[in-house]
């Protein structure tokens, strides 16, 4: 079973290296693994570690990285002293967190084979190390096993369907036990794992929570999108993609309510898309880059990256993308703020929205009649003010996860 897992993994890297010569995702894949051992080794002479601690964190991608980020900020902030190297799987998470001064250290992880997770183990001789949510490299969780390293993983989620429950994972069904602690998101996890046989958990809950809660608390103020907003009630869409669009255009142009107005903030905000979704708005709208209000305006595309999360303080209502396609964004953005959610259908992976759906803080709908009729409920103040505490209660409820974290982290650590 081993040696399939290799091949698997070898065929994969495989793959990977043809479609980098068309794939500039690929591309960015292969090049940031090339000659790793050198480039890792250069990390370390430029920034000695010296006697210093070192924590591990790998993350596949920019989502698992916003639920490591409070567990290292914490952590930086009453251990200035330990360095900490951070990892990622995939391009799109090291490309926007390769300047992130939360970590000392920021690279690719290699392949995971058993050449690459010696020496990385030995180039870096972690104190302890932390994988988030779905991170289960077998050679690299090996050989830090094997030398003694301890390993957490962090706002885990089981279900039954993963190859840990499965007779035929093999390999994979030994895993979870080889962590030193794992930290689940929610009850139904610790009783899978409780099921299968496994002790070695906690229930902490979502760390991007305590993230979340955060920004909510300290966000900036943006003039422009102030100014825009005014006193009228706003609809917050955020991380729309064409397929959320081809519903809440028309809605905007039909039914969006005389005294509201909507920021848009949309996935892909590239030059194409952003003319697209203005010659598809008939409402009078602005560009953010502007760097003026038309006192007109009704809508507000957004056209860079980095707002959304602090936009969303602008809101009454948001509306969420991505569960019309591949899967849903972010909603504890904006229910930070208590803002009730609308969503699409395929929403079911995520702990938060189902919470959502079954409580009454968020809709999940299939379509423009469905749009209609879920906001013009919101738009009724009782039901409003029901839907808002809802949202708020999953926040209240699921914070601390950083704090039981770090605190087992600290203890490992010394």
């Amino acid at each position: 079973m081993h040696l399939l897992y290799l091949l698997a993994i070898r065929l994969y890297g495989l793959a990977i290296r043809l479609a980098a010569l068309a794939n500039p995702k690929a591309a960015g894949w292969v090049a940031g693994r090339k000659d790793w051992r050198r480039r890792h080794r250069e990390l370390l002479q430029g920034n000695p570690r010296g006697a210093a601690s070192l924590l591990w964190v790998h993350c596949a991608s920019l989502g698992e990285f916003e639920q490591g980020r409070p567990v290292m900020e914490q952590l930086k902030t009453t251990h200035p002293e330990w360095k900490i190297l951070l990892t990622f799987f995939s391009p799109s998470g090291f490309e926007v967190r390769k300047d992130y001064r939360g970590a000392d250290y920021i690279t690719y992880l290699p392949l995971d084979t058993p050449a690459n997770a010696r020496d990385f183990v030995a180039i870096w001789q972690p104190t302890a190390a932390i994988f988030v949510k779905y991170e289960f490299w077998y050679f690299f969780l090996r050989e830090l096993r094997r030398v003694n390293v301890p390993i957490i993983l962090i706002s885990a989620l089981f279900r039954p369907g993963q190859l840990f429950f499965r007779w035929y994972g093999t390999i994979f069904r030994q895993l979870p036990g080889w962590f030193t602690r794992i930290f689940v998101q929610n009850e139904s996890s610790a009783r899978q794992l409780k099921e299968a046989g496994f002790n070695n958990f906690s229930i902490a809950g979502d760390t991007r929570v305590d993230r979340v809660r955060q920004i909510a608390e300290t966000a900036p103020s943006f003039p422009l999108a102030e100014q825009f907003a005014g006193t009228a009630p706003v609809l917050a869409i955020g991380s729309s993609w064409p397929e959320d669009e081809v519903y809440l255009l028309p809605f905007l142009n039909e039914k969006l309510p005389e005294n509201w107005k909507a920021i848009i903030a949309p996935h892909q905000v590239d030059e194409g898309h952003i003319r697209q979704i203005l010659k598809n708005l008939e409402l009078p709208a602005c560009r953010y880059s502007e760097g003026e209000i038309n006192q007109e305006a009704r809508v507000l595309v957004i056209d860079n990256v980095g707002m959304l999360s602090g936009l969303y303080q602008y809101g009454r209502v948001a509306y969420i993308g991505g569960a019309f396609g591949s899967g849903l964004h972010n909603t504890l953005e904006p229910i930070a703020f208590g803002l009730p959610v609308i969503f699409g259908p395929r929403y079911q992976k995520f702990e938060e929205a189902r919470y959502l759906v079954h409580t009454g803080g968020g809709y999940s709908i299939s379509g423009k009649e469905e749009l209609e009729k879920r906001f013009f409920e919101l738009c009724n103040e009782a039901t409003y003010r029901k839907a808002s505490q809802k949202a708020r209660n999953y926040i209240e409820a699921n914070s601390g996860a950083t704090r039981k974290v770090t605190a087992f982290v600290e203890q490992l650590m010394g």
